[in-house]
Order: C-alpha cells, then structure tokens, then sequence
C-alpha cells in the first residue's frame, strides 16, 4: 500500500470544488464571528454610556468620574481597548443620542463603532442620523464612505433632480428613478476647475469610474464612454452610458458645461429612441435620460420636460465645493480612533 501523500500538483478530482466551497463557508463564519463581536461592542458601550448617564444624574456625578472610570477599566481589563475617557465620553453621548435599546440591539449593532463615532460627530438630528445608518447598513458603507455622504449631504440631494418620471413611468418605477437621481452631483474628486470642458470631465469621471459610480448611487453599472450608435448610416456618440440593476434599463447621460437649455433635451431624446431601438432587451424598461449641466433655472427644467414623452431628468453637478463650516467639526481621525480601540475594522 503506498502511503505517499498524493502531489500537491495534482489534486483529486473534485478537490478544487470542494476547497472552494470550504473557503466559502469559512469567509462566510469568520464574517458571523465578526458581525457577532462588533453587536456585543456596541450594546456593552451602550450599556456602559447608560449607565454614566444615569449615575451621573440621579447621583450627581461630575465629569471627573469618567476620568476615573476609565483608569479602572483599563486597570482591570490592561489587554482590552476602548476605555480611554474620550472613548468613554463617546459612550455617554451614543446612549443619549439612542435611548432606544431595542433601536440599538435591532439596527445600529449592526455598524462597526466608527461608523457610531461618525453619525454622532457629523449630524445633529436623530431623523438625518437614522437615515444614514439605514444606508450605511443597506449599502455595506465603510466608514470613510459614510463620513463622505454625509459631507457632501446625500440626504439632502437624493431625489433632488428635476424629471417627468411622475407621468412618463407607471409606479413603483416612477417613485425609485426618481430617488436615484440626484442634484447637485458632487464631482470634487476630479480636481478639476469649473472651467473644464465636456470631454475633458468625461475622461477624468471614466478614469475615477470607482468614484463616479459611487456618486451615482447603487444600481449604477458602467457601458462606456463615447458609445457609438449608428443612424441611418451616421455615427452618434452618447457621452456616457449606464445599465441600472434595480431599474432595469439603460442611462443614457449627457453633460453640459453650460448652462441648461431646452434644446439639449432634444438630443437626450434621440439618443434615448436609438438606445430602446438598438440596445434595449425584450426584458428591460424604457431607458432613462439625465442631463448634467453647470447650472439650470429650475422653472424653465421644469417647463421644458413638461412636454417631453421619455423619462427624463436635470441636474446639475459641481467640480470643486469648500465642506460648508458646520460640517467642519473635530471629528477624529481613523488613525486617532485606532490608537485609542486598538483594532482595524471599517
């Protein structure tokens, strides 16, 4: 009997399969172990700030006791991180922001603590930080991409957009092409000046594609640049074009430099006619168009998509725009949160 381990450059048939599978199931379990841990983190810092909240005001407890607190802690726990004063008065403010355990245990357990730190330090209202948790959960946002959407105030764009979806597509397609619009679109990370020219701002979005589809929102899948569409014998260039996955149809984005005007609606919708004719599948949705300009009167959007048959929207987007100042707070660097956690989790 030979008892010769079998080569390592041939494995049995059916082996590869099978270590697949197995790599699968252990990503998949060391995510539960993660997700499971990081629920434990949050309701024990809740829990912890409840309890400073409530000895703090039925017992008249001063701010110096979290000082204490925290030497003790680490004093008893010296291999377990977390317990440094800033971290404990983090703590206090998380459970008088959610005095909702349920809330807590149900839907905020699921974002990592740095993602808490960011919806504390960057929002003032409970609506504006339930909303960006929900996305944050639904989207799977790392931190960094949370602290982003909120600078750059998705909440307040989202659905913002000018269109006719209303009358021109049947419910629920109408009510969510409308929430995948935005307006302003926010292109800062182009660096580019607000004199850019069109093709030049269609290069810079394709070369910063991650970003772009980012900005666009979830959904979003990129076709190309430039795409060539043949017309009766003349060649049609669509300056960009996007599949949407929940959608289910193509769109088709222009871009203006200037200022919007109602004949740029005529061009959108003959790209939008030779799209449904030549590209659009037997199971997809009418496509759908959006015009990106400098600027836009929003009466005169308005007036000019009134008469239009094919979905359509305006909105405009910025090149550079300054964090306006009250979004400008102390909020701690990842770096800064690591040192004081000591772990990696975004």
């Amino acid at each position: 009997m030979n008892d010769k381990p079998t080569s390592l450059t041939t494995p049995p048939e059916g082996y590869t399969d099978w270590l697949a599978e197995l790599k699968g199931r252990i990503h998949s379990a060391q995510q539960r172990a993660t997700q499971a841990v990081n629920h434990e983190l949050v309701l024990l810092y809740w829990q912890i700030g409840q309890d400073i909240l409530q000895r703090q005001a039925e017992q008249g407890w001063g701010a110096k006791v979290i000082d204490r607190l925290a030497h003790d802690l680490r004093t008893a726990f010296p291999d377990m991180k977390g317990f440094s004063p800033r971290n404990l008065k983090y703590m206090r403010s998380f459970a008088e922001a959610w005095p909702d355990e349920k809330f807590v245990q149900g839907v905020l357990a699921q974002l990592p603590w740095y993602h808490q730190l960011a919806l504390l330090d960057k929002l003032a209202d409970t609506e504006s930080r339930r909303w960006y948790a929900s996305q944050a959960i639904e989207h799977n946002w790392s931190r960094n991409v949370l602290v982003m959407q909120i600078e750059t105030r998705l909440l307040e764009r989202q659905g913002a957009a000018v269109t006719n979806f209303e009358v021109r597509l049947p419910k629920p397609q109408s009510d969510l092409a409308r929430e995948s619009l935005k307006d302003p679109y926010r292109f800062d990370f182009l660096g580019l000046s607000a004199k850019a020219q069109e093709r030049e701002v269609e290069r810079a979005l394709v070369r910063h594609v991650t970003e772009f589809l980012l900005e666009l929102g979830a959904g979003f899948a990129f076709v190309g640049r430039q795409v060539v569409l043949d017309v009766g014998g003349e060649e049609f260039f669509i300056d960009l074009l996007f599949y949407h996955l929940k959608l289910r149809c193509y769109v088709v984005i222009e871009l203006k430099t200037g200022k919007f005007k109602p004949e740029h609606l005529g061009q959108l919708g003959f790209y939008l006619t030779a799209v449904d004719r030549q590209l659009k599948g037997e199971q997809d949705n009418p496509s759908i168009g959006l015009l990106l300009c400098k600027s836009k009167n929003k009466v005169v959007a308005e007036y000019a998509l009134s008469d239009k048959s094919q979905p359509m929207g305006i909105a405009e987007y910025k090149l550079l725009e300054s964090l306006p100042a009250e979004l400008q707070t102390d909020l701690p660097s990842i770096e800064q949160i690591e040192q004081e956690l000591g772990e990696i989790k975004n």
